[in-house]
């Protein structure tokens, strides 16, 4: 293989993937190839999404795209998406080489070599030192699910929990940090099922919180169910880890939630977060919601709304159902309607938007601590970032020099659409 060859990486969908991404970069940088801003390329690695239709749509489109940029390039399509629908993939160009997600390490051999047979078995030798275009830098400790709720197909793409090792994790924290990444997130696709021999979660942060470098630990999305007293205890003890918490609700309603098999109930979620906000100070909640489940009746959606105004989350993904073939909701009859579902998630953004203004308001006249991004904000010429517990700030005095660094602000202004502070 020539080693003077340009590469272009495209991602889609979450942390894992981006991480992921990052690594296979790595890789190709290291045996010469070229990566540059034009989307011409010799070589295009997409690594594709399935959490909903849309990311199935969104990755066939990129790939005919590419294929229109340059149509004798090779193009790899790996991730999740390639997993159960490959030949959606190949019925759009039979020259797109496939690699499933437990091979992604193999990638760069795959442009020369078949694949070996593989089982998605064991943690993925992957690693990074760097993370492109990034201020934060994810760092993946856990892959695969066996929580099988009943609309995700993730299982059936990333296979049974698995867990990388500890001496992995910290040394590349350590890589990172050395080369002066101020946050790591901590990611996987079922974070707070990590185990490794005798190491948790709460194991490894305690492990990475004894790096004496000046940087905090975030941690990505955690099932409720899987966050312990000792999770919340070393969060709160905690000069490292930030005070934030992304947990998943997807409905407020029990009926709901049972047919949805996730594994709390409404009470439950109410309780723990109740917990968190007393444990932990300024600690903020983000999460999802998922909008149109089968059977989701209007006194369902309501108590979801509740459920929203009781937690008020600083920041709320919301998503449309969608059935996706060999899941157990697929089959579900009760549907709901597609101009209903629309009318519905109007109404939570319009919820989450005003749960997020009255969870930021008390932090007027109050210092945070903002990790300043390269990019300015988009309307504005001022620079933004996030506090340790997820407020999205904009720093109206920050400057270029202050970009990647953990600087304390105070918060001048807040509303609706934006929180504004000074140095």
């Amino acid at each position: 293989m020539q080693c003077n060859k340009r590469v272009k990486f495209y991602t889609l969908g979450c942390k894992v993937n981006q991480y992921e991404t990052q690594a296979i970069r790595e890789k190709f940088l290291y045996a010469g190839f070229k990566e540059n801003n034009s989307e011409i390329a010799d070589v295009y690695i997409v690594n594709t999404c399935t959490v909903t239709a849309r990311a199935d749509r969104e990755s066939r489109r990129l790939i005919r795209r590419l294929l229109r940029s340059n149509p004798d390039s090779k193009i790899i399509a790996t991730g999740c998406y390639i997993e159960k629908d490959a030949a959606k993939i190949l019925s759009i160009s039979n020259k797109t080489r496939i690699v499933p997600n437990c091979q992604k390490h193999l990638l760069l051999e795959s442009l020369r070599d078949s694949l070996n047979d593989g089982k998605n078995e064991a943690f993925l030798p992957l690693k990074i030192s760097d993370f492109k275009d990034h201020e934060r830098a994810f760092v993946k400790i856990q892959d695969g699910c066996d929580n099988l709720c009943s609309y995700c197909k993730v299982p059936l793409v990333r296979g049974a929990s698995r867990s990388r090792s500890p001496k992995e994790i910290i040394a590349e924290v350590e890589r990172l940090t050395r080369r002066g990444f101020k946050e790591v997130v901590l990611t996987g696709i079922c974070l707070g099922s990590y185990h490794y021999r005798s190491f948790d979660l709460v194991g490894v942060l305690s492990a990475l919180e004894n790096i004496e470098r000046e940087f905090r630990i975030r941690l990505s999305s955690i099932e409720p169910q899987l966050i312990c007293d000792d999770l919340i205890g070393r969060i709160a003890d905690s000069e490292k880890i930030c005070p934030h918490l992304h947990i998943p609700l997807q409905s407020g309603d029990n009926k709901i939630l049972k047919r949805m098999n996730r594994q709390y109930t409404r009470e439950k979620y109410l309780s723990l977060i109740a917990k968190i906000k007393k444990k932990i100070k300024d600690a903020a909640i983000t999460t999802d919601i998922l909008v149109g489940f089968p059977g989701e009746e209007e006194k369902s959606f309501r108590n979801t709304l509740r459920c929203l105004k009781e937690v008020l989350p600083l920041r709320s993904h919301i998503f449309s159902f969608s059935p996706r073939q060999g899941t157990a909701a697929f089959n579900l009859q009760e549907r709901v309607e597609p101009g209903l579902i629309k009318e519905r998630v109007s109404l939570v953004r319009k919820a989450a938007t005003q749960c997020s203004y009255k969870f930021r308001k008390p932090f007027s006249g109050k210092q945070l601590t903002v990790l300043i991004e390269s990019q300015p904000d988009k309307q504005r010429s001022s620079f933004c970032g996030y506090s340790e517990n997820y407020i999205r700030v904009i720093v109206e005095n920050a400057e270029k020099r202050d970009i990647n660094k953990l600087v304390k602000v105070k918060v001048k202004t807040v509303d609706e659409c934006a929180t504004k502070a000074w140095i």
